[in-house]
Formats: structure tokens, C-alpha cells, sequence
């Protein structure tokens, strides 16, 4: 195999083998390949796609071009995946979930990207709370919690990082079938069972599109599937914030609300219900998906759930008594503003990239690598779309490191938040499963 030939192939728009785009996926990471090769294999992806079979055979050799995971446990080994959002921590509630319900969770997770929120830097606005672990630390605490959310080693899909670091600088993200194995082979390294994708669409997702989220869906969902682990994909709202906050500190507050206070963050509760219905009905703990929702509900009403994200949160080093002590631990801004909006009528709208743009220029996420992130800093009490206000209601509180941020903060918030004479017309919370 030589890259020369497997590019020409792919410029020409000639099928690929799946024993050829496998050897790229793997040679990638033995430098087989250049850095020209390399993008010029994804320019010309990006331009003709790969065809399904290669595109399944170039995520195994880039998942197999790593350490890849294996389980020994008592129950099925799931996970989920979203492709980023605004006020998105679902799963935070749903990895400890469905631990309560039987299965096992090592969720390798990520850092924020552009204007969509990190899991990782989410949980590290716990005190102490560390996502940087070996194998055999993760196979304990897996094995001990039934969940454990942390982040990719060097090891994990090291011909992913590569790549991506390229289609940044020549301008190829932005391929299904690039983005399917970049995804696709860091969540199989797992060594998976099952998994279920959370692809969203609107104002604040990669996919503003239904059309491009429901082709990514079925990407996805057939990669996965072709390469042995069981999937489903649920198309998310994502045409403003899930949850009622956005930033770090201020979403983990908003999961231990949802955790633990009933009738709580109840958007964020429903697609983490239905999310975890499906994972539940496709790995044979639930007999179908709507008793694999009503299991996910219990586990949250009953405070099994919280229960097993507090012990999550111990043994990934943070406060042994977070369950009751997380009011009091987690970090708090300086200057807190109220947002109000200058005339009354429905919030009719929201540029929901625009307000996770809002909590980056506060300090909650990354402008350039290396950054270091304000925990503290984000939104929190964001209105939804439909709510009736008036010039004194709140439609958000700004949490700032300083007064000016605050301002020009709460100057954009405004400019988010579009507010008509009529109420809008409802938009459905979860638009489609894939496969249906």
C-alpha cells in the first residue's frame, strides 16, 4: 500500500478499498504518511467522500491505531456522544444514571471547541476533580462507580489527533466522513457495547441545518454500526440553551439541580431520558425504549443518580461529600448582572452560538490553545423561547470576572435574545431517531 496511489484513487472519485482506507487510518499514526499526504488525502476526501465500506474500514484503522479497551464486567459497557452544544452537560447526568441502571461507563470526553461547551472543563470546576487517567485507574473506577468521565490519553486514536491537527489548517473539517471517523474512532477505542448519539441541530449547533444533522445522523449510525458496536442517534433541539446555564461552574450547578430538585432543568431532563431510554432498549437492559426512558427517570427522581455522580466525583479526586457540599465548593464570579430586555413580548428567538460565543469572551472558554479557563464565569437563569417578559423580567444573569466583561457581556446578551408581539410556534425538543 503507498499513500500516492490511495489519494489519486480518491481524487478521481474511484472506490476505495476497505483494506486501503483501514492501512491510511493506521498509517497515519507509524508516519507512514506525510503531512502532504495527509491533507492532501483530506482535501480530496472532503471533495469525493470515501463511499460507506472505506469510510467504516478508515475509522477502524484509525481507532486500532491505539490502545483499544477491553471489559470484563458485569454488564453491558456504554456511552454517549454529542456533536456539541450551548448549556449542554447531559452527560453528566446521564453517565451516572445509567450506571444505576446496570451498565458500566467510561466516557472519554472533550474540552470545548469553538463556542459549544467541554465536559472535561465542566468537571473541573470541581475542586480536586481530575480527568487525566491511565487504563488500569479507569478500569477501577469504572468497575467500583459503574461510570467514570474522563479524557483521551496520547494512546487513545493517536492517528485522530493527527489528523484533525491538519484538516484545521487546510480547511477539511467540515466532511462527514472525517468527522464520522475522528468521532467514531476515539468513542470505539472504548471498547464499547453500545452507544447513543445526541446530534443537534439549530442556532447553537456545528449542524444549524436538519438536513446536515439527519446526514451526519445516519453517517454515525452506520459507521458505528458496521464496525460492531450498536447505535442509535437521537436529532436535539439545539436553537438555544438545553439547560438553564452556560459556563462551567454554573452548568454543574444546574446538573446537581436536575439531580436532585424536583421538576428541575426539565429540558435538560427529557433528552437525557430519552437519550438513555435508547441506549438502555438497544443494550437489552430495557425491553423497549420507552421502559428504558422510565428506568433513566427513575434512577434521576430517586437520587440514585446523584448518588452516583457524588462517588464519581470522589474517586476522580474531588470532595468526598460533594452530594452535599456542592453549593459551598464550586468557584463563584465576582460581578454577577441581571439581564433585561428593553421591551416586553415572547422571546421569539435566539442566536444560541452568539450566547456561548458570550460565555467564551468571559473567560469559559479557549480563544487559543493554551487558555486557561474561569470556572466561574458563564450565564446562568437563561430564559426560554416562548416566555412572556416585560423591561424588569430577567432573561439571564451574567457571571463576570469584572465589571467591564460584565457590561459588554450583558450588551451581547441582549443582542441574542429576540422578542416579538406574538408567541412563536413551539419547536419539538427531539426531532427524529436514527434508524427510526
Amino acid at each position: 500500500m503507498d499513500a500516492r496511489t490511495l489519494i489519486a484513487k480518491v481524487r478521481a472519485g474511484s472506490p476505495v478499498l476497505p483494506e486501503e482506507a483501514r492501512w491510511f487510518g493506521d498509517a497515519l499514526n507509524t508516519r507512514a504518511v506525510t503531512d502532504a499526504q495527509a491533507g492532501a488525502f483530506a482535501m480530496a476526501v472532503c471533495l469525493n467522500g470515501l463511499g460507506k465500506k472505506a469510510r467504516v474500514a478508515l475509522t477502524e484503522g484509525m481507532r486500532d491505531s491505539g490502545d483499544v479497551l477491553s471489559w470484563d464486567l458485569s454488564g453491558p459497557v456504554l456511552d454517549k456522544h454529542s456533536t456539541g452544544g450551548v448549556g449542554d452537560p447531559v452527560s453528566l447526568l446521564l453517565a451516572p444514571a445509567l450506571a444505576a441502571c446496570g451498565a458500566f461507563v467510561p466516557m472519554i470526553s472533550g474540552r470545548g471547541l469553538g463556542h459549544t461547551g467541554g465536559t472535561l472543563d465542566k468537571l473541573e470546576a470541581i475542586p480536586g476533580y481530575v480527568c487525566e487517567m491511565g487504563p488500569a485507574r479507569l478500569e477501577h473506577v469504572v468497575r467500583d462507580v459503574g461510570c467514570a468521565i474522563v479524557g483521551a490519553t496520547g494512546r487513545v486514536a493517536p492517528s485522530d489527533k493527527r489528523l484533525y491537527a491538519i484538516r484545521d489548517v487546510t480547511s477539511t473539517v467540515e466532511s462527514i466522513d472525517l468527522i464520522t471517523a475522528s468521532i467514531l474512532s476515539k468513542k470505539l477505542a472504548a471498547g464499547l457495547g453500545g452507544l447513543v448519539l445526541d446530534v443537534k441541530t439549530g442556532s447553537g449547533a456545528f449542524m444549524d441545518k436538519i438536513e446536515d444533522a439527519t446526514a451526519l445522523a445516519e453517517a454515525l449510525v452506520s459507521v458505528a454500526n458496521g464496525a460492531g458496536c450498536a447505535t442509535s442517534a437521537l436529532i436535539t433541539d439545539m436553537s438555544q440553551p438545553l439547560a438553564s446555564a452556560a459556563g462551567n461552574a454554573v452548568e454543574i450547578r444546574a446538573v446537581m439541580a436536575a439531580l436532585t430538585v424536583p421538576n428541575a432543568e426539565r429540558r435538560l431532563r427529557e433528552v437525557t431520558v430519552a437519550l438513555g431510554g435508547v441506549l438502555l432498549a438497544d443494550a437489552g437492559l430495557a425491553k423497549d425504549v420507552e421502559a428504558g426512558a422510565e428506568m433513566i427517570s427513575d434512577a434521576i427522581l430517586s437520587g440514585r443518580a446523584a448518588e452516583n455522580f457524588a462517588k464519581m466525583v470522589s474517586a476522580m479526586g474531588g470532595p468526598v461529600d460533594f452530594a452535599e457540599s456542592w453549593s459551598h465548593v464550586l468557584p463563584e464570579a465576582n460581578v454577577l448582572r441581571e439581564v433585561t430586555l428593553p421591551k416586553a413580548g415572547f422571546i421569539a428567538a435566539m442566536d444560541t452560538r452568539a450566547l456561548g460565543e458570550i460565555v467564551v469572551q468571559l473567560g469559559g472558554g479557549r480563544l487559543r490553545d493554551g487558555d486557561k479557563i474561569d470556572p466561574a464565569v458563564g450565564l446562568s437563569g437563561i430564559a426560554r423561547i416562548g416566555d412572556k417578559v416585560t423591561p424588569k423580567t430577567p432573561v439571564a444573569m451574567v457571571h463576570a470576572s469584572d465589571e467591564q466583561k460584565a457590561e459588554r457581556a450583558v450588551r451581547a446578551v441582549r443582542k441574542a435574545i429576540k422578542v416579538a408581539q406574538d408567541a412563536p410556534e413551539a419547536r419539538p425538543l427531539i426531532h427524529a431517531r436514527v434508524p427510526a
